[in-house]
């Protein structure tokens, strides 16, 4: 009888681990803000985020899946159980505390108004006031220049992606663009097509712009999020993290 019973919790205990191992960790990404996430010439996807999500699943013995959507629809396909969490710079905000739970912070960066090198557009609204500037819908981008330039007079344009933006700058169809400060300077000011651009100004409003980066997950998951965090101390820890940062970033970008 106690041989039976220990097989049988032995079995137990191997089909718990087996489980385990095969749990899968999906994120969902918007792959169009280099540094943090891009597509590479042949597809595949690229960017610190990418690394550093990897590396949490590496650390807490799941598999990664990544799942591409736009970042305007990505709190809601996150409710709707497309992916488990999302891992795609976004900024970790009130307003977005009130839908989803954030992880522990990934990183912090500011914001940028991009402009001509000759432009004499700066954060002054009588600067701005009548001119078109450039931003990436459901960011924290969007929401700044909506709440605090749109109602003064600036024209607010909103596009898709902050890739679609960078063309219609170039062609002189926008006076500027308010977009996050890294990822205009390595996906677009560090380009051919860029040198005649600049960050005119770096922006930070933790009541808009947010407090650092994190993970959006679903408010009731808390495995994961328990997951997630411990695989990202681990990181810090072992100094996964500072190399993975020194490879996308010039500088520190936590705190």
């Amino acid at each position: 009888m106690y041989k039976r019973i220990s097989l049988a919790l032995l079995l137990s205990y191997c089909a718990i681990q087996s489980a385990a191992a095969q749990q899968t960790l999906r994120f969902g990404v918007d792959p169009t803000f280099p540094p943090f996430e891009s597509k590479a010439s042949d597809g595949s996807l690229q960017g610190f985020d990418i690394d550093l999500g990897n590396a949490i699943c590496a650390q807490a013995k799941v598999s990664c899946k990544w799942v591409q959507i736009g970042f305007d629809g990505s709190i809601p396909a996150l409710q709707a159980k497309k992916f488990d969490a999302i891992l795609s710079a976004m900024s970790m905000t009130e307003k977005r505390r009130e839908q989803v739970a954030f992880s522990d912070m990934l990183y912090v960066t500011p914001s940028a108004l991009i402009t001509p090198a000759d432009s004499a557009l700066t954060d002054d609204i009588a600067t701005l006031r009548g001119k078109n500037i450039g931003v990436a819908q459901g960011t924290i981008q969007e929401t700044y220049a909506q709440t605090y330039w749109a109602p003064k007079g600036v024209s607010v344009v909103s596009y898709p992606n902050q890739m679609e933006i960078y063309p219609d700058l170039v062609a002189g169809r926008l006076d500027g663009t308010l977009a996050n400060a890294v990822s205009a300077d390595q996906g677009f000011l560090n380009t051919a097509e860029g040198k005649k651009y600049v960050n005119k100004v770096t922006l930070t409003d933790k009541a808009v712009l947010g407090n650092g980066v994190g993970i959006g997950l679903r408010k009731d998951d808390v495995a994961n999020l328990k997951l997630i965090n411990a695989a990202l101390a681990e990181l810090h820890r072992n100094g996964t993290y500072d190399r993975l940062a020194q490879k996308y970033f010039k500088y520190k970008v936590y705190p």
